[in-house]
């Protein structure tokens, strides 16, 4: 039996982004057992991916010995191919057919497309994610389908990424007049709900699921979801694999590299230079006049 080992990212949007790297393998080895090595915050990604034999879950160490780790975990199979989008030196440490260390730093394009073309396919391949039946029921108790529900997410990995937390109760107000309910999506931790506390109080009436629910129950409430909403952050990224359609709002990071992949995408991005704007410069009635077209662009409306 062949079996490739899938080395992923830590973070969210990443191990998203990394998702369409895998769906080019699945597609090019289908008779393929995966091994999937990816951080602890992402590994309910991989948790209904069929032919997926096994999640091994790295903590990161001090003195990078998180890789030793793995690599004694690894070492013992005979691997068709190791595919590492970590750059790290464990792909050489291992017995594999053919290997894919892929490198980091910035170069032209979307990171999906970087991904794809060091893997030797042509064509990009878009990231999905699998669901489960559980989480889905889950979803359909809190997020009935009677209602259009609009997933807004106003967190992100850095602060200067947010959009006003009352740009945020603007859009709401004139996408609820089109007949959504709003609802806030944010990860878990005390830093997450800081940061979302100025969008929890500007928009009392909305549904509030941030920050209280595993990753793959998140993807399953997303996918409800008939608009998102958010800053460039791991959710945006999760609502794009998902087919939601996804309007992403980008200011001091670049649209050109990190834009969300999916069947329905679109960005906004705030005045300034590409990856240096400011999103307090992002007028809602111009995020709402993309959202509005990208909902009607997808179908849904």
């Amino acid at each position: 039996m062949k079996r490739i080992l899938f080395i992923t990212a830590h973070r969210l949007g990443d191990a998203v982004i990394a998702m369409g790297a895998l769906a080019g393998m699945m597609e090019r080895h289908p008779q393929a057992r995966f091994t999937i090595a990816c951080g602890p915050a992402v590994q309910d990604l991989f948790r209904y991916m069929p032919r997926c034999e096994r999640i091994i879950v790295v903590e990161k160490k001090p003195h990078n010995r998180h890789w030793l780790a793995l690599w004694w975990q690894v070492v013992r199979h005979r691997w068709e191919v190791v595919v590492d989008l970590r750059s790290s030196p464990l792909a050489y440490g291992v017995w594999s057919r053919s290997r894919h260390v892929v490198r980091g730093g910035r170069r032209t394009g979307l990171k999906l497309e970087q991904q794809t073309r060091a893997l030797g396919f042509r064509q990009p391949f878009r990231p999905h994610v699998w669901l489960g039946p559980e989480e889905q029921d889950m979803a359909a108790r809190l997020l009935p389908g009677d209602i259009r529900w609009l997933a807004l997410a106003p967190t992100a990995g850095t602060e200067t990424k947010l959009w006003p937390a009352s740009s945020f109760a603007a859009l709401a107000d004139r996408l609820g007049a089109e007949g959504m309910r709003p609802v806030l999506f944010y990860g878990p931790g005390e830093r997450e709900a800081r940061l979302a506390a100025p969008a929890r109080a500007a928009m009392p009436e909305a549904l509030d699921l941030g920050g209280r629910y595993s990753l793959a129950q998140v993807a399953a409430l997303l996918v409800r979801c008939c608009l998102f909403v958010g800053s460039d952050s791991g959710l945006m990224h999760l609502s794009a694999a998902l087919d939601v359609p996804t309007l992403g709002l980008f200011g001091p990071s670049r649209a050109a590299e990190y834009a969300p992949s999916g069947r329905w995408t679109a960005v906004v991005e705030a005045p300034g230079p590409p990856g240096a704007g400011n999103m307090e410069g992002l007028k809602a009635e111009d995020v709402c006049q993309a959202a509005l077209s990208l909902y009607e662009w997808s179908g849904e409306g």
